[in-house]
């Protein structure tokens, strides 16, 4: 008796939650995926499309892990509220501003901005300040104890293998920054997408097979796959929750924290005069009740309930897209000088979503 045909939606649903770790690094990679499905190459690359167009799938591509390159910072800003729209749209406008939320807090806007090196982003971040007449608090990132973002779109939970991201990795090698801006920018949905990779870098297809299972053993990608926009498949509640804890017990309580049930991000951060916190969590989930619930479990649990926190729901979303450490250096190429390395920073900030 022959199997029973995969449906459209659930191969769109196993081509979206299975594939978003390990994905294939072969010459033909959606031919691999389409074996195991049984059904056509076409047919795979149609569904992913059609995610895309959709809005589910963000892109076929990596996520960064800590050390990896680039720079990054968590930003805030108290926006008055007839002044939102406005300031938010400028904030969108500034190259390499990837997230922007708008939170339950005095401070209300919240974003991420990356770049290829900390001088860039302080000039923006200064240009930003300026045009807007308002203060942002910077919140460079301290240690991560995890950071990713695969869901179990089955369980409507964290995917459970998800691994934590409590090591740095190595560097990109300055040589290697037109692959990484591939890999920022998207695996493009044709027969053999690692040899157009190649031809673009210079490179053979061997070598940037080679290079990103090298990136991902060695911690500099944290995964390679489907990264999935989880507002757009239902998880459209998060909280950002902050802690106020001791820096001396700071590492064990965000190892602790990290563990917990449901936490999708956990990592410390710089205080900042204006802001007492220096400990941050992440939940999504499907409603806020839900992840209301998540929260206060894993507080309990990692024995946070006496710390000064606060819980700040997302309202609102007015950009999401991923970030730009490498693509942006590989952009603005003709403007560094000769054996310009990127400069490491100590994480990627896919933090915010």
């Amino acid at each position: 008796m022959s199997a029973r045909p995969l449906l459209i939606e659930d191969l769109k649903l196993t081509l979206l939650n299975d594939w978003q770790h390990g994905f294939p690094l072969l010459p033909r990679p959606y031919l691999h995926i389409a074996r195991q499905l049984g059904v056509s190459e076409a047919v795979v690359m149609q569904a992913y499309a059609a995610l895309g167009h959709d809005g589910s799938l963000s892109r076929i591509g990596g996520v960064w892990g800590a050390g990896a390159g680039g720079a990054a910072q968590l930003c805030a800003m108290a926006v008055p509220a007839d002044r939102l729209q406005a300031v938010a749209e400028r904030v969108n406008a500034e190259p390499g501003v990837n997230h922007n939320y708008l939170r339950e807090h005095d401070y209300n806007l919240w974003f991420v901005i990356t770049g290829p090196d900390a001088q860039q982003l302080e000039q923006r971040m200064q240009a930003i300040e300026r045009d807007c007449g308002l203060p942002a608090l910077r919140l460079r990132m301290v240690r991560p104890y995890r950071i990713d973002l695969g869901f179990d779109l089955r369980r409507g939970s964290l995917s459970p293998d998800a691994p934590r991201a409590s090591r740095r990795g190595l560097p990109v090698a300055a040589g290697d920054v037109p692959l990484a801006a591939q890999v920022e920018r998207g695996l493009p949905l044709i027969e053999q997408p690692y040899a157009q990779w190649a031809e673009a870098c210079g490179r053979t297809e061997a070598d940037v097979l080679a290079c990103l299972q090298g990136w991902l053993q060695q911690g500099t990608l944290r995964r390679f796959g489907a990264i999935v926009r989880h507002h757009d498949v239902g998880f459209d509640a998060n909280a950002m929750t902050v802690f106020d804890v001791d820096d001396a017990q700071v590492d064990a309580f965000g190892e602790r924290l990290a563990a917990q049930s449901g936490i999708t991000l956990c990592y410390r951060r710089e205080r900042a005069p204006a802001w007492r916190y220096n400990l941050y969590c992440m939940v999504h989930g499907r409603d806020r009740s839900s992840v209301r619930q998540c929260v206060e479990q894993a507080i309990a649990a990692a024995g946070l309930a006496g710390v000064p926190q606060a819980m700040l729901f997302s309202t609102r979303r007015f950009k999401q897209t991923g970030g730009r450490y490498f693509s942006l250096a590989a952009d603005e190429r003709i403007e560094l000088p000769p054996g310009h390395a990127v400069a490491a920073s100590t994480a990627h900030d896919l933090a915010l979503t």
